[in-house]
């Protein structure tokens, strides 16, 4: 409602006349009231103007105008939200180059203490730097001082360190050497040992040898014994089996024999019996006979 009520004020202001209508020039002026050029008015009364009949109404003006006014008051809060954006971006700018020039004080007071070889995290340090030197910056001079004294003193231990080092090296280098010559001197004497031990090796192998060796004799000697043996075993074995061959037909022509002298046996029995039986017959008649004669 304001925004119309100040585009109908700006429309009477035009139309001064009272003819219900405002014209190009009825437009011109509003130049002492709104911060626009003459150009920029015609561009405004064109752009109202729709229907290109080279007069305003009162709703065209309103409505259109109100348009406008809007748009300049949203385009003058983005020119001044760009101002405050623009404000704030100096400002940090500023709070950084501030930042970058302390930043830039600290390394230079530790590149000429020569602390960046001795501290390896230099953000606690900084940090009071930069809490003395926004709080208490009479402090920071005598903070200063002891940080120099502090960081003397660690160079004072990295140097002693260092000889330490050095000689701790040195001696490590000699008992290396000590080492590598008893290495060597075990080495050597254990090349000699290994000959000695190979040369025992080598005659007590050589003896051993010439022991197989006579074993061995001793051992065909027997060998050819036992072949001789044998071969007379199977001489014997060869004269057995022809006399158990000879044997063996003796055994027969005894077995016909005695068989021929077992049906003599068998008929002399026979006879035998058959001679008993008349012995007996002869006996029993001579008794009788006696007994007749006593009689």
């Amino acid at each position: 409602l304001t925004v119309l009520g100040k585009a109908y004020e700006f429309f009477q202001i035009c139309d001064m006349e009272g003819k219900g209508f405002i014209t190009r020039q009825d437009m011109q002026r509003l130049h002492p009231e709104l911060p626009l050029s003459l150009e920029e008015l015609e561009k405004v009364f064109v752009t109202l103007d729709a229907d290109g009949n080279g007069s305003l109404t009162p709703k065209e003006f309103t409505t259109g105008f109100s348009e406008f006014l809007l748009g300049q008051m949203a385009l003058k809060k983005e020119m001044w939200q760009s101002e405050d954006e623009t404000a704030c971006l100096q400002k940090r700018e500023k709070s950084m180059s501030d930042d970058e020039d302390e930043e830039q004080q600290f390394s230079n007071l530790m590149e000429r203490l020569g602390a960046k070889k001795i501290l390896e995290d230099e953000n606690d340090v900084k940090q009071l730097w930069l809490q003395l030197k926004k709080d208490e910056p009479h402090l920071l001079s005598n903070f200063e001082e002891l940080l120099a004294r502090i960081i003397a003193q660690f160079h004072e231990a990295d140097n002693e360190k260092n000889e330490l080092e050095c000689a701790l090296k040195k001696k490590i280098a000699a008992y290396d050497e000590e080492i590598q010559h008893l290495y060597e001197e075990m080495d050597e004497q254990i090349k000699k040992e290994k000959e000695q031990f190979i040369l025992k090796d080598t005659e007590r192998f050589q003896c051993y040898s010439r022991e197989l060796e006579c074993k061995l004799l001793l051992k065909e000697e027997e060998l050819e014994q036992l072949v001789q043996k044998q071969q007379k075993l199977e001489q014997q074995c060869t004269e057995l089996l022809s006399d158990k061959q000879e044997t063996k037909v003796e055994n027969s022509k005894l077995k016909l024999t005695n068989q021929e002298l077992l049906r003599d046996l068998e008929k002399t029995s026979h006879e035998l019996t058959l001679a008993q039986q008349q012995l007996l017959m002869l006996q029993d008649e001579s008794t009788r006979l006696h007994e007749e004669k006593e009689m």
